[in-house]
């Protein structure tokens, strides 16, 4: 009998999972978060390991679940960290429901997708009696939302194991993600001169001017229609308005969707000059997310995921994403990973996040039968 999914059930999981704040850099946020994936993964009947939390993050959390047969399994990649800030929920962002829309912090980023996935999955391993045919492995990861420093290489030696890997990011609609552009993060410092900035500026060099000017200049770089974008998120400077700041430091994140862009991107900032005598610029490289571009395993797994939707009338498409994932990882070692699997709906990293509640249906759907397939 084919898996449905409980609509109520997974808008109240969702909303559970949301309740619990859990931005990326507070370690003890996330790891309530963990705490409540592991309890959960627990009673579906997973063997949980969790290794402590490393480089300042929280800790990682992995359900087990033996198959009756031996050979390499299916992975199903999630990430509980979100953006938001704690006091969100009390503030900009409340969990409320307003038509086919549940709003709330990481409701689509990716609460919702994880939810559902594990929504279906409970389903399937309670209608074969507690076994699957193959292993099962369930990751959860506290450090997504920066690139997954800490994480990375559980990541990859989780997959090298895995035959498949399922990934409910969310998804655009009627479209799953069969590849992703790579991701690279830079730390730029700029180096000034200080001085008294009311009796004696003209003595000084503003690292904030610098960077102004450089900020300008690296964005400047972006070619939107070619899939190649510089951003600058995150710029910390100065100590007292008095005082001529003499570092500026920034965080620019890159995207390419080529390995000739890629290698591009690198030379553009490596060989970045300071704007104005005075003034220097030293580079750090910050998390790298591969480029992943789809193989035969992951068109194999698309083609799955087509049949499933053809047959229950649902549209369904497939592109690479710009947006980068922890799937960036298991694609680019060339395990059959199929992402974007969750749920979709807007305002991702805003404070009008939401899931469209009509997404729950088709997607759990095509998850629940992609599980079958490779696994039950």
């Amino acid at each position: 009998m084919p898996v449905t999914t409980d609509v109520d059930q997974v808008i109240a999981d969702i909303t559970r999972w949301a309740s619990i704040e859990s931005p990326t850099y507070d370690a003890a946020a996330v790891n309530r978060m963990m705490d409540e994936g592991a309890k959960d993964l627990d009673a579906m009947g997973f063997r949980i390991d969790r290794i402590a939390g490393t480089q300042g993050f929280g800790d990682i959390v992995i359900g087990r679940l033996d198959g009756a047969e031996q050979g390499p399994g299916l992975l199903i990649l999630a990430h509980v960290d979100t953006v938001h800030a704690v006091g969100t929920l009390a503030g900009p962002l409340p969990i409320r429901r307003e038509g086919d829309r549940l709003y709330g912090p990481g409701v689509t980023d990716m609460k919702g997708g994880t939810v559902l996935a594990l929504h279906v999955l409970a389903k399937i391993i309670k209608a074969k009696g507690g076994k699957l045919r193959r292993d099962v492995t369930v990751i959860l990861i506290p450090d997504e939302e920066v690139g997954s420093p800490s994480s990375r290489a559980t990541i990859e030696a989780e997959a090298a194991k895995a035959a498949h890997v399922l990934v409910p990011e969310p998804g655009r609609e009627h479209f799953v993600t069969s590849g992703r552009h790579a991701v690279v993060r830079y730390h730029i410092h700029v180096h000034g001169r200080p001085s008294h900035a009311g009796a004696a500026i003209s003595r000084g060099v503003s690292a904030i001017r610098a960077m102004a000017r450089l900020i300008e200049t690296i964005e400047d770089w972006s070619d939107y229609e070619r899939g190649q974008t510089f951003a600058v998120g995150r710029v910390n400077a100065g100590t007292w308005v008095n005082v001529v700041p003499v570092i500026c430091s920034a965080e620019v994140l890159c995207v390419a969707a080529t390995p000739e862009d890629l290698a591009d991107i690198d030379v553009r900032l490596k060989t970045l000059r300071a704007p104005f005598p005075n003034t220097r610029i030293t580079i750090e490289p910050g998390p790298v997310r591969p480029l992943f571009v789809a193989g035969a395993g992951t068109m194999e797994l698309y083609a799955k995921a087509k049949a499933i939707a053809d047959k229950h009338g649902f549209p369904i498409d497939h592109f690479q994403s710009g947006g980068g994932s922890d799937g960036n990882f298991t694609g680019a070692m060339g395990v059959a990973t199929l992402d974007g699997l969750g749920v979709w709906g807007g305002g991702i990293h805003t404070k009008e996040e939401y899931c469209d509640i009509r997404s729950i249906t088709p997607r759990g759907t095509i998850l629940a039968g992609l599980i079958e397939d490779i696994a039950a």
